[in-house]
């Protein structure tokens, strides 16, 4: 084929990220929030903002798709080929939560196979993580990110839905011991909930050898009650770090498209990142795609738009034919998101059926 995914910006995309499933067994706060602590924290920041009148809840559907609208693994496996060809080197298995669904080492050892991937990673909650690892591992995976908000249990509940903290440790300090590395986790810092815990989860990554990062709350949550007062800031959270720790920059000039800005804390093993999409955003570098479960392209995380892979893959299409819609596709792909601009709209999909 010999093309490239390259945008109207200028930007080659590289990375893409491939959601498996749209089903979770989290009920996180600032994505599927369901439980009556999700309810009861949004309801006070409601009255604690002095809002007088806060937005109706948006009806949470819970209409997941038909197995039948999912890309079989050899559906993925072939788009992942198409994209190698056309520069794709970087993959990452995502979902909802992705070990959800059974077989996922095959999946990855056949992704692990196709030339030029270079990097193939998953994201996870953690819950199921103990009894698949070594599989995953075998199987040819290289990396793996952890959800993980609190290290409080209670804390960690009222984020979750769940009670698995011990879990999530389990798989994380697991997940190191065989070899992962990085073994990344990703926390989402909300105001009042959780931003407190900001100096222990960095010192938790230093002792533990993580990567740990901070990530800006966003306006992806299926009930609609983003507000941008409850985003701390990712110069705030760097402000309180500094406050307790001796922070290194670490460079990353030979990966400009890289999202966090990321330190190392006193002189340890482990390193923090902060992730600002809100406060800071780094579309302008941006060199990825996303395939949802049902085998939708998004070019950009709250793209308004999706295009649908599903007739090509299963009507007899070609792979120069899927070749062409990326092409396609990837040269219209959204200068950056709109996040705090009068005219942004939330997608209409939440990340658990996006894909993080």
């Amino acid at each position: 084929m010999g093309a490239e995914l390259r945008d109207s910006h200028g930007r080659v995309m590289r990375d893409l990220r491939v959601s498996i499933t749209d089903r979770c067994n989290f009920r996180c706060l600032y994505c599927l929030p369901e439980t009556e602590e999700a309810a009861n924290f949004y309801r006070t920041r409601f009255d604690a903002l002095r809002n007088p009148k806060p937005p109706a809840p948006v009806p949470i559907h819970r209409e997941w798709k038909p197995r039948s609208e999912l890309l079989s693994y050899e559906e993925i496996t072939r788009i992942v080929q198409v994209a190698a060809a056309l520069g794709i080197q970087k993959v990452r298995i995502t979902g909802g939560e992705p070990l959800l669904r059974q077989g996922v080492d095959g999946l990855v050892s056949s992704i692990a196979r196709i030339p030029g991937i270079q990097d193939l990673a998953l994201t996870t909650n953690g819950a199921l993580f103990a009894d698949k690892a070594q599989a995953l591992r075998q199987a040819g995976l290289q990396r793996v990110s952890f959800s993980m908000d609190s290290l409080d249990p209670a804390n960690f509940r009222r984020m979750t839905g769940r009670d698995g903290l011990a879990s999530v440790l389990s798989g994380i300090r697991l997940a190191r011991d065989l070899g992962f590395d990085p073994v990344k986790v990703n926390a989402v810092v909300i105001r009042g909930m959780n931003d407190h815990e900001v100096p222990e989860l960095a010192r938790f990554a230093r002792q533990e050898r993580l990567s740990l990062r901070f990530i800006e709350f966003m306006p992806l949550d299926s009930s609609r009650s983003w507000q941008k007062e409850l985003v701390v800031p990712g110069r705030e959270i760097l402000e309180r770090l500094r406050q307790s720790f001796t922070l290194s920059p670490v460079d990353a000039s030979t990966n400009p498209s890289e999202t966090a800005r990321r330190w190392t804390v006193d002189g340890g093993p482990g390193e923090i990142g902060i992730i600002a999409p809100v406060s800071e955003p780094f579309c302008g570098h941006c060199n990825r795609l996303r395939i949802t479960a049902d085998g939708k392209l998004r070019t950009c995380l709250f793209s308004l738009e999706e295009h649908d892979l599903r007739p090509l893959l299963r009507g007899g299409g070609a792979d120069d034919d899927i070749a062409r819609l990326l092409i396609e596709k990837v040269a219209g792909k959204e200068a950056g998101h709109r996040i705090g601009q009068a005219d942004f709209q939330q997608p209409a999909r939440t990340m658990s059926c996006i894909g993080g």
